[in-house]
C-alpha cells in the first residue's frame, strides 16, 4: 500500500497557453452531464477515438477530406479526455487510481494510432516516422511519470506547450493536408522529428536537473540531522 497521498489526479498548474480558457469552459459545463455518465465511460470512448482515426487515415489515403473526420477524433479525444476526471472530482464519485492508469494509458494507445493513421499517407522510409514520432512521445510521457514517482508533482505541460495545443496542431496539419495534398508531408516529417526529439531533449534536461537539486537538498538535510 501507499504511505503518501496519491497525487495523480492533482496536476501542476497548468502553463500551456490555453490552460485557463480551457479550465473555465470545464468549469462552467461539468454539471451538463447527465447523471448515468460518469467519468469512466468518458475515458474508455478513447477507445472509439483511436480506432476512428486508424479508420480515417487508412480511408485519406484515396481522398483527403477523410482527415475532417480524424479531426473530429482529435476533437472528441480532447473533450472525453478533458471532462473525465473532473466529472469524478465534482460529484465526488471519481477513482482516481484507476483513471490515473487507464486515462494515460490509452492517452498512449491514441497516439500510436494517430501514427498509424499518418503512416498510410505517406510512402517509402518515410511511413516510419510517424511512429517514430509516436516513440518521441511515448518517453516524454515516460519521464513524465517517472518524475511523477520521484517527486510526486505531476506535470503534462512543458515550455508552454500541453495536450490541448498538441492536439489543436494535429487538426491544423490535417487542415493543412487537406488544403494543399499529402506529397509535402514526406519533407516536412524529417524535421517535425528532428524538433520533436530536441524539445524531448530539453524537457528531460531540465526534469532531471530539477530531481537533481530535490536530491542534493534532501542529502544536506541529512547531513545536518547528523
Amino acid at each position: 500500500m501507499l504511505d503518501r497521498p496519491f497525487a495523480g489526479d492533482k496536476k501542476l498548474p497548468m502553463t500551456s497557453l490555453l490552460a485557463k480558457p480551457e479550465r473555465r469552459f470545464i468549469d462552467a459545463n461539468i454539471h451538463r452531464f447527465p447523471r448515468w455518465i460518469e467519468g469512466w465511460h468518458l475515458t474508455l470512448m478513447t477507445l472509439l477515438w483511436s480506432a476512428g482515426v486508424v479508420v480515417f487515415g487508412y480511408l485519406s489515403r484515396r481522398n483527403l477530406h477523410w482527415l475532417w473526420a480524424s479531426s473530429l477524433m482529435l476533437f472528441l479525444q480532447w473533450f472525453t479526455d478533458s471532462f473525465d476526471g473532473s466529472l469524478g472530482r465534482h460529484r465526488d464519485t471519481g477513482i482516481p487510481k484507476w483513471g490515473y492508469y487507464m486515462d494515460h494509458l490509452l492517452d498512449y494507445v491514441f497516439a500510436i494510432c494517430l501514427a498509424i493513421g499518418y503512416a498510410f499517407l505517406v510512402e517509402g522510409p518515410a511511413k516510419y516516422i510517424p511512429l517514430l514520432l509516436a516513440f518521441v512521445y511515448g518517453a516524454l510521457m515516460t519521464s513524465s511519470y517517472l518524475a511523477f514517482a520521484a517527486t510526486n508533482e505531476f506535470k503534462i505541460t512543458y515550455m508552454g506547450i500541453g495536450p490541448t495545443e498538441t492536439r489543436l496542431l494535429f487538426i491544423l496539419l490535417n487542415t493543412l493536408l487537406i488544403a494543399f495534398g499529402a506529397k509535402w508531408l514526406e519533407r516536412f516529417l524529417p524535421y517535425t522529428l528532428a524538433v520533436a526529439l530536441i524539445f524531448s531533449c530539453v524537457v528531460v534536461f531540465r526534469t532531471q536537473k530539477y530531481i537533481w537539486a530535490i536530491d542534493m537538498n534532501d542529502k544536506k538535510a541529512r547531513t545536518k540531522a547528523e
